[in-house]
């Protein structure tokens, strides 16, 4: 779907055809949509297969007077009572009047800019534009990061009293979750400083402060995702510490107990044969005998801390 957006009396405005200086948003557009965009802007076709490629990473290119920028952004996916985070890439391509955004699916982040909710934004201005929708992206990184902290640390509480697979397997999700942004946001923060040597893009002195509080964002975000991920890890690698430490004191308490059961059965087995010369041939005897022994092997397992 293609949608022409420009920024009219200092608000987004819908238009019904492209104009210079208008944002061209496209969300998971059909191929004769591109093939329009390729014929009307002269845009080499592999900037669309790469700004649709769901394996592509963050980088810059230029061809035939246009630029193409990669970056990746974050997306959640809510399925049921489970909450996944990864990225996806957004393509953002420059041309001489037009910037143009493309999008595999609908992302809250372009659909923030395109209703308006975004300050400060003109279409017309390209450079400005784009480093507005790249603070925007580190900002979201920043937001979902903190989200994942309260998740996280909503499961470790959980997994104290419980210990089930169901925790675990979330923060095995979690972890993924952040490896996905760190790696992500690395790539971006290798594009920005490459956008902030004035090669790829035209930068003017207004957009300098801009550009380093994307910057200072991403890096901030990368900092977090590292130590999210290596307090994470800490915790699974303690939890699994915890499990395996649980199933030894079962296994050391169910052997404890099959070797005093086992007991009785010795003592029955030896006054079960039909022998002569037993001592104190009667049923009470051997039932006390092997009261007592077990009483005496309770006592010896429960000082070696068995029980």
């Amino acid at each position: 779907m293609l949608s022409y957006l420009k920024t009219v009396d200092g608000r987004i405005t819908k238009l019904s055809a492209c104009e210079p200086g208008c944002w061209i948003s496209c969300v998971a557009p059909q191929e004769d949509e591109i093939n329009g965009l390729i014929r009307d802007f002269g845009i080499e076709p592999d900037f669309f297969r790469a700004a649709m490629d769901e394996e592509e990473s963050s980088h810059i290119d230029m061809e035939d007077g246009n630029t193409l920028i990669v970056i990746d952004i974050p997306v959640i996916d809510k399925n049921g009572k489970n909450i996944v985070y990864y990225t996806t890439p957004l393509g953002i391509i420059i041309t001489e009047k037009n910037v143009i955004t493309v999008l595999n699916d609908e992302n809250p982040i372009i659909d923030e800019f395109a209703e308006g909710v975004v300050r400060g934004v003109q279409t017309n201005l390209k450079t400005r534009f784009i480093l507005h929708l790249m603070f925007r992206i580190a900002n979201r990184y920043l937001q979902y990061l903190k989200q994942i902290d309260k998740v996280s640390n909503s499961v470790e509480r959980k997994l104290r009293k419980s210990m089930k697979n169901a925790e675990l397997i979330q923060l095995l999700d979690i972890e993924k979750s952040l490896v996905y942004f760190s790696s992500s946001l690395k790539g971006n923060e290798i594009t920005i400083e490459k956008i902030m040597r004035g090669r790829a893009i035209k930068l003017y002195d207004e957009d300098q402060d801009l550009l380093e509080d994307v910057l200072i964002e991403v890096k901030q975000a990368i900092e977090m995702s590292n130590i999210y991920l290596n307090i994470l890890s800490g915790t699974m690698d303690a939890f699994a510490s915890v499990i395996s430490n649980n199933l030894n004191i079962v296994m050391k308490v169910l052997a404890s107990i099959t070797l005093i059961i086992s007991i009785p059965t010795v003592i029955s087995s030896f006054y079960g044969m039909n022998v002569d010369g037993l001592p104190m041939p009667h049923f009470w005897f051997p039932l006390a005998l092997a009261g007592v022994c077990m009483f005496i092997a309770f006592l010896i397992l429960r000082k070696k801390d068995m029980f």
